[in-house]
């Protein structure tokens, strides 16, 4: 018996604690009700970005990216309360990409602190805008085939960002306490995972529909618990 609990001392050394009692928290985002529709956008007057889409998929805003049983893609899903991690920054860096006159992601998020690399990946200037009000707000252009521009932010904020040169290119850099956050995919999909045993505060929050909360116990190692979100849908 005692070999066994000498062996399993170990193994939790070797893993650590968080990985032998973390939980995951996962589930769906929809919308119920109307949902604004997007509109096209008309590239034609950047010919190398209009090039991109095929006329029978046209580039279109993405304020609300609803997909099948709708679902919502793109919404960011975060402990608020409960994860203890501020402060323990990645050290990787996030990457937004300027591809086709669009932001690659819509929604980028991050840890506050974090390094972020911002690259321009089409072959003509991007004037990147992040329309900070918390952390400090800049406007750099960003000339094709430069190097990635550095940023950080060390306020938490949902920062809209645009581009000067091209008034359709809108999207968010969401800056976090914490690093346990998901941004929802196209079938509306989040897990937040590596959750010690506790009680924590889910945050869901969505550009168009505001944000909702739902508080959820991690009572055991391993637990999966599911929850889902529900906006309610408006038109414009």
């Amino acid at each position: 018996m005692r070999t066994k609990q000498v062996c399993t001392a170990a193994l939790a050394l070797m893993i650590g604690p968080v990985s032998l009692l973390a939980g995951t928290i996962s589930g769906k985002v929809t919308v119920d009700g109307p949902t604004p529709k997007q509109k096209i956008i008309d590239m034609s007057k950047e010919p190398a970005c209009a090039k991109d889409y095929p006329a029978t998929k046209p580039p279109t805003t993405e304020t609300a990216t609803v997909g099948a049983g709708n679902t919502l893609a793109d919404v960011v899903v975060y402990i608020s309360a409960g994860a203890n991690d501020e402060g323990k920054v990645p050290s990787q860096a996030v990457t937004l990409d300027q591809k086709g006159c669009r932001y690659i992601k819509h929604i980028t998020a991050l840890q506050v602190n974090q390094d972020m690399k911002i690259s321009n990946s089409d072959p003509h200037s991007h004037n990147i805008h992040p329309l900070a009000k918390v952390n400090r707000e800049w406007n750099k252009s960003q000339p094709p085939g430069t190097a990635p521009l550095d940023a950080k932010f060390d306020q938490a904020e949902f920062i809209p960002v645009k581009c000067n040169i091209h008034p359709w290119m809108h999207g968010y850099i969401v800056v976090l306490k914490t690093g346990h956050y998901s941004v929802s995919d196209d079938n509306g999909g989040f897990s937040l995972k590596d959750l010690p045993p506790g009680k924590y505060t889910v945050t869901a929050w969505q550009e168009t529909f505001g944000t909702q909360q739902q508080d959820v116990t991690i009572g055991g190692a391993n637990e999966t618990k599911t929850i889902n979100f529900t906006f309610k849908g408006k038109a414009y």
